[in-house]
């Protein structure tokens, strides 16, 4: 085994698994989708630490969330094999080549032309035909593939995020991690007779996607 696929496995085991993290589909795409394809070659010794992992390279902070929240929202979304999903603010798009694993089709969206080029690249290293990755802010998603089943953010939102929730499917689902209020929670928000749900997951913290920022308060 590699260094790196040892990491993986101590990954899986000692982050994923022990924060209830139980669906065999997304344990098994976090074994195989390597962390460290995702990451600047002068921080792949990081790969797979428990940390939100700076991806940018110059430019505004980027990240790839923590290993066990991004499996603990992949299991909260439940994708099924044949969904729609859009993944927004994917950074190099390591989340999304996770979901590419689990869904019929993936959409990803990064701000960062230079991060969307890097998560193009290694979608395509990766063999995955079922996943591409758009320019475009984290507040407009992208319509021309929607509606989705399953919209999950990279991040967290300091902000209502009405734009995304208008291209759920029926029935669809949102998930990321609001952080609107304090503490910051892990948040499901579901459709139904066009109507949204909202619901508390559970107490997480991630960095806030560009975008979906909270506007700063003016001061006299």
């Amino acid at each position: 085994m590699s260094g790196f696929s040892t990491a993986r496995q101590k990954m899986v085991d000692g982050q994923v698994r022990t924060n209830d993290v139980t669906d065999r589909r997304i344990l098994d795409a976090m074994l195989t989708v390597p962390r460290e394809a995702f990451v600047p070659a002068s921080r792949q010794a990081l790969a797979y630490l428990d940390l939100d992992l700076d991806v940018s390279e110059g430019g505004a902070k980027r990240f790839l969330i923590k290993p066990q929240l991004t499996g603990k929202l992949l299991q909260a979304a439940e994708i099924g094999e044949g969904d729609n999903v859009l993944i927004v603010g994917c950074a190099t798009g390591y989340l999304a080549a996770l979901a590419a694993k689990l869904a019929r089709q993936v959409t990803a969206t990064e701000c960062d032309p230079a991060l969307a080029a890097k998560a193009k690249d290694a979608f395509a290293a990766l063999g995955l035909a079922n996943v591409t990755c758009k320019v475009a802010s984290c507040t407009e998603g992208d319509p021309s593939t929607a509606p989705y089943d399953v919209i999950v953010l990279n991040g967290a939102a300091e902000v209502p995020l009405e734009g995304l929730l208008g291209q759920l499917k029926e029935g669809g689902r949102l998930v990321g991690v609001s952080a609107e209020s304090r503490p910051p929670r892990a948040m499901i928000v579901t459709k139904t007779h066009g109507e949204f749900g909202h619901r508390a997951l559970f107490d997480a913290a991630a960095p806030v996607l560009p975008g979906l920022e909270r506007a700063a308060a003016f001061v006299f």
